[in-house]
């Protein structure tokens, strides 16, 4: 039987993110990466894309990162791990390393939804034992809050401005974790930071399998979203609590749902982001109810996949 996470053990646990780093006010990656080393049970070894949290988290001459960490290009953070991995295992096989270390890579909706897609495609296929854990905000915030595939229908961006030819996003936001799923990997699963404890479990439940994981992660961001910085981990809630971002593992194949909330209609999601606003007004209302007709069908679907098990 899988141990769980002990609360108890996480509080007394030392801090391995550490604060001082310049991440903005009320973005949720710190605290989605504070919750994930709490997790981890081993010594790990990180590798971070190019992207908010690196940028704001290693100016030169500062880290936040109290564990070993590389800095990968934007498209290759897999590709990195997968080396370092693959150093580990020979230096196990010519007896110069005897303890159990763990591989994580961190990386936003750019850098795997995009442009690390190939190269992360290319460590799941190999099998490489590492977990990667895609922070997704839904744009391409680092480098000015461009869409990404991660960015959904109607969503104002710098690349989808609102004005009289153009309501925002045209083209829905991509089901990345399905495509992971594809790939056959051990364990692969979607978290929010609001439900932290589910979170930490799944993080302990992919280091522990022999082979790739995966973990979806939500990840607001109160600059690109226009949204107020305190309410991030509500509107992580939210995003739950009205299926736009279910909870959900998929392990050996087999699927299950964490959590079945009583759905919310999606505008509790929508209003307290401005990057929504203009859906409000009369002529854009067909996109919410687009949205709201989106997250119901894809609850739908991922219900038939646990009954059709």
């Amino acid at each position: 039987m899988t141990r769980l996470v002990r609360l108890k053990e996480i509080a007394g646990s030392e801090e391995l993110f550490t604060s001082g780093h310049r991440l903005c006010t009320g973005c949720a990656e710190a605290t989605v990466v504070r919750q994930v080393l709490h997790a981890a049970e081993n010594p790990v070894v990180v590798a971070n894309a190019t992207g908010c949290l690196e940028v704001a988290s290693t100016i030169y001459p500062y880290s936040a990162w109290k564990v070993p960490w590389i800095h990968s290009a934007f498209e290759n953070a897999a590709a990195t791990m997968s080396g370092v991995e693959s150093a580990y295992n020979a230096l196990k096989r010519k007896g110069k390393i005897d303890r159990k270390i763990d591989f994580i890579a961190f990386a936003g909706d750019g850098g795997t939804y995009d442009i690390g897609l190939q190269s992360l495609s290319g460590a799941l296929e190999r099998g490489h034992r590492m977990l990667y854990v895609c922070l997704d905000n839904e744009a391409y915030m680092n480098t000015g809050i461009q869409r990404s595939s991660a960015t959904p229908l109607g969503a104002w961006t710098t690349t989808t401005p609102v004005g009289e030819k153009i309501k925002g996003k045209s083209e829905y936001k991509k089901d990345l974790t399905d495509i992971i799923v594809a790939h056959g990997v051990p364990y692969v699963a979607q978290a929010s930071p609001s439900h932290f404890m589910d979170l930490m479990n799944k993080v302990q439940k992919a280091l522990r399998v022999e082979g790739p994981s995966f973990l979806n992660i939500f990840a607001p961001c109160p600059r690109g979203w226009r949204s107020e910085a305190e309410i991030s981990i509500q509107l992580s809630r939210i995003a739950v609590e009205t299926n736009y971002w279910p909870l959900f593992e998929i392990e050996n194949g087999t699927w299950k749902i964490n959590l079945k909330p009583r759905q919310k209609p999606i505008e509790e999601y929508l209003k307290p982001q401005r990057r929504f606003a203009h859906l409000f007004k009369p002529e854009n209302k067909w996109m919410i109810e687009d949205l709201q007709h989106t997250v119901e069908e894809r609850w739908e679907k991922l219900l038939k996949k646990i009954d059709n098990q």
